[in-house]
């Protein structure tokens, strides 16, 4: 049954049930505070929001499109399919909305110095884009595996004036890029701001990357009114930390009457090892300062997440999410590489959207259970990135030179 509302968490000691919290040494815990601190007031601070949706509208180009998917809705024989068209966004793909934010609070704090980590290299790309908007040097820690296949992203940091920094300790991926930004902070406290890219990460992160992509699913419930005149029935999108998900998710979190599934990346198979589905193979521990659903060995050892899709290849999930999984409010469902690799090709041909890996998990679910969806029904996925950036993995997997 649903709570009155699921709007009015974390608490003030930033728990999301049992999920959530700020496990963080002594040497951090004050940057934390004044982040969150600073974060409290301007979460009521009209000027802070008006200075947000400009940029927002004049520099990443918001509201991004709510398309009608027609030939996919024809070809799936269930419900009306849309998709939120985040892929669009200046930089191609969600994570600019929240950079956008984080970065006006970084300068209402007076810090000089900007430091992030990235996967996929998008969260990199805006970060790298929204100094280079406001003059500010940044520093991007990335795993070197990913900056391998992810190197196009690379370059386009580079050509935006930040400084990548390679990992190569543990998986070479995000976990590791984002224990050496937590490193980094730890050791410049002073001038330095830490844009955290995923819901994720110690109170107050998971709940402010949340603030700041909720605008993906307010612009939802406004279009989709003026389309339909109706809420959606479903509401989709992948997951890795989880910010695209909950920023379509968190507007309808309070209505009953809209289910809500999110994807996982189920790599080469749930039962095999390789897979990055922390809330299906996984168990609450402690991981980058918050507690959370993580994959894990019997000791407690966080194991090596896969996924094709270098976004996803997370072993935790934001706290929010393991508390609405174990709320059963969002249903949590999981496609392997090679599903998504399928969906990615069928959304190419069947609508000329070259979609970013990370979506097509989200899409490939959905192909599944369009046939439970009847045609008066409406599905909103979120098309959170676009596909530019994987061209070579898919080439690759596909055995195409280019």
């Amino acid at each position: 049954m649903l709570k009155n509302t699921y709007k009015n968490l974390p608490n003030e000691k930033g728990y999301f049930g049992q999920f959530g919290g700020r496990y963080v040494s002594e040497t951090l815990m004050p940057l934390i505070l004044e982040v969150e601190k600073e974060y409290e007031k301007v979460k009521n601070d009209k000027n802070f929001f008006d200075e947000f949706h400009y940029y927002l509208t004049s520099y990443v180009g918001r509201p991004s499109p709510l398309f009608f998917a027609k030939r996919i809705t024809e070809d799936l024989k269930g419900p009306k399919i849309y998709l939120k068209r985040d892929e669009l966004n200046h930089t191609g793909a969600h994570k600019i909305n929240n950079c956008m934010g984080q970065i006006l609070l970084a300068r209402k704090m007076g810090k000089k110095r900007i430091i992030a980590e990235t996967g996929a290299g998008q969260h990199g790309v805006a970060t790298a884009t929204v100094c280079a908007l406001f003059g500010l040097p940044c520093i991007v820690y990335m795993g070197e595996k990913d900056i391998e296949r992810q190197s196009p992203n690379v370059f386009r940091m580079k050509l935006l004036g930040a400084e990548i920094r390679s990992v190569s300790t543990g998986s070479k991926s995000l976990k590791d890029a984002m224990n050496e930004a937590l490193r980094d902070w730890v050791t410049n406290v002073n001038d330095t701001f830490y844009i955290i890219g995923t819901a994720a990460g110690p109170h107050p992160y998971p709940a402010m990357v949340r603030d700041f992509q909720s605008i993906i699913g307010k612009e939802v419930r406004q279009q989709l009114k003026e389309f339909e005149n109706k809420k959606p029935d479903l509401l989709m999108a992948c997951i890795g930390g989880g910010s695209n998900a909950l920023g379509l998710f968190h507007e309808f979190l309070d209505d009953s009457d809209v289910e809500m599934i999110a994807v996982e990346a189920a790599g080469h198979g749930i039962d095999t090892q390789k897979h990055a589905a922390s809330l299906t193979g996984g168990k609450p521990g402690v991981l980058h300062g918050n507690k959370t659903y993580l994959l894990q060995s019997d000791s407690g050892q966080i194991q090596e997440a896969h996924s094709i899709s270098a976004g996803l290849d997370y072993p935790g999930i934001g706290p929010e999410h393991s508390y609405l999984f174990e709320e059963k409010r969002v249903k949590y469902m999981s496609a392997t590489d090679k599903e998504a690799l399928e969906a990615f090709q069928y959304c190419c041909k069947l609508e000329g959207i070259i979609p970013a890996l990370e979506p097509a998990h989200a899409l490939s679910v959905l192909k599944k259970i369009a046939k439970n969806y009847t045609k008066e029904q409406i599905v909103v996925m979120n098309m959170c990135g676009r596909g530019d950036k994987d061209i070579f993995t898919i080439a690759e997997e596909l055995k195409i030179k280019i």
